[in-house]
C-alpha cells in the first residue's frame, strides 16, 4: 500500500466557532423572516440553526478526505488497457450561482499505470467534489485532475447526469431537463474506440 501526496488545497479542514455559528443562525434568521416564515412556531424555531447546519454539512467536501490517501499496486506491467469503471454514483451539490441544488449521478473510469484505489475510493473522489458550491462543468474536470492527481493513470473518463434546480425552480422552470458533461484525460483524448467503449458501458 502507497500513502499518497494530495494537494494542499484540499487539507484545510474548515473551523467554526461557537460564536461564529450564532452570528450565522442570525442572519439566516433575519433573512428567513423577511421571506415571510414564521419563527416562532414548535416547528420553526430551530430553523435558522437546522438550516445552517445543514447547508456545512452539504458543503463538507471543503474539509478534504484523508481516506482518500492511499494506493496500492496494479497487477500489471502498465500496458495493459483495461477499464476500471463505477458508476452510476449519486450524488448532489449546490449549484454556485444560486445556492440551489443539482442532483444526478456520475460515472468514472480509468486506465491503471501503477497504481490503483479501491472501488470505494471512486464514490468518495465524486462525493469530494460535489459536496461544495461549484458547477456541474468544474465538478467534472475536477473528479477527473483529482484521481490524475492521486494514481497517475493512463486514462480518466468522468460522465457526470444531473437536474438542476436553478432552472426548475426559477427563471425558465425547465422541469425534467437534464444536463450532460463528459470530461477525458490521457488516452481517452487520443482514442476513439476507448471513448466507444466507455459510452457503452455506461449505456448499459
Amino acid at each position: 500500500m502507497t500513502v499518497l501526496p494530495w494537494p494542499a488545497r484540499e487539507s484545510s479542514p474548515r473551523r467554526l466557532t461557537d460564536a461564529d455559528w450564532r452570528r450565522l443562525e442570525l442572519h439566516a434568521a433575519e433573512i428567513l423572516t423577511a421571506f415571510g416564515m414564521d419563527l416562532d412556531t414548535p416547528g420553526t424555531r430551530e430553523t435558522p440553526r437546522r438550516f445552517v447546519r445543514a447547508l456545512y454539512d452539504a458543503t463538507a467536501g471543503y474539509d478534504g478526505d484523508e481516506k482518500l490517501l492511499t494506493s496500492f499496486p496494479a497487477e500489471h506491467n502498465g500496458t495493459q488497457r483495461g477499464l476500471i469503471l463505477e458508476g452510476p454514483i449519486g450524488f448532489h451539490a449546490l449549484c454556485e450561482h444560486h445556492a440551489l441544488p443539482f442532483h444526478g449521478s456520475a460515472h468514472v473510469a480509468y486506465v491503471a499505470e501503477r497504481e490503483i484505489i479501491g472501488i470505494s475510493k471512486l464514490t468518495r473522489i465524486v462525493r469530494l467534489y460535489a459536496r461544495r458550491f461549484t458547477v456541474q462543468e468544474r465538478m467534472g474536470e475536477q473528479i477527473a485532475d483529482g484521481l490524475v492527481d492521486l494514481i497517475a493513470p493512463r486514462a480518466v473518463a468522468v460522465h457526470l447526469e444531473a437536474a438542476h434546480l436553478c432552472t426548475q425552480m426559477r427563471g425558465v422552470e425547465e422541469d425534467g431537463s437534464r444536463t450532460v458533461t463528459t470530461v477525458w484525460r490521457g488516452l481517452f483524448e487520443e482514442d476513439a474506440d476507448l471513448r466507444r467503449e466507455f459510452l457503452l458501458q455506461i449505456r448499459r
